[in-house]
């Protein structure tokens, strides 16, 4: 059986990776919403590692401050996390355009690449 840690960190390069997807076909509100999935799944990751659990939040900066991540990681949590309620609610709901979201994937590749790099 996989270590759970690392199974939620490949569910988050899938959720990055269907998060391009929807970028290339221009359905930004769902690449929001899937590059906020795959850096929440990342950060639980770690969080799953160091304490067997996880913590049913999706505050991203929360979780990131959970983990003891660096200030970087935490910054870039910040900026990826209204994405989560923007793409969900529609009393709340925003329109992504294509610069949003390209930066939103980033910060989440780069929240992805830091995870790997504390579970690997």
């Amino acid at each position: 059986m996989d270590d759970p840690a690392i199974l939620w960190l490949k569910f988050a390069e899938r959720d990055l990776r269907s998060a391009k997807k929807n970028y290339e076909i221009e359905e930004y509100h769902v690449s929001a919403f899937l590059a906020q999935q795959s850096a929440e799944k990342a950060l639980k990751a770690i969080h799953i590692k160091e304490t067997g659990s996880f913590p049913k939040i999706h505050d991203l900066t929360r979780l990131a401050k959970l983990i003891n991540a660096p200030k970087d990681i935490v910054k870039l949590c910040a900026e990826i996390t209204p994405a989560y309620t923007a793409t969900r609610y529609p009393d709340v709901a925003g329109e992504f355009d294509k610069k949003e979201v390209e930066e939103l994937i980033k910060n989440a590749e780069k929240v992805i690449e830091w995870a790997e790099k504390m579970l690997i």
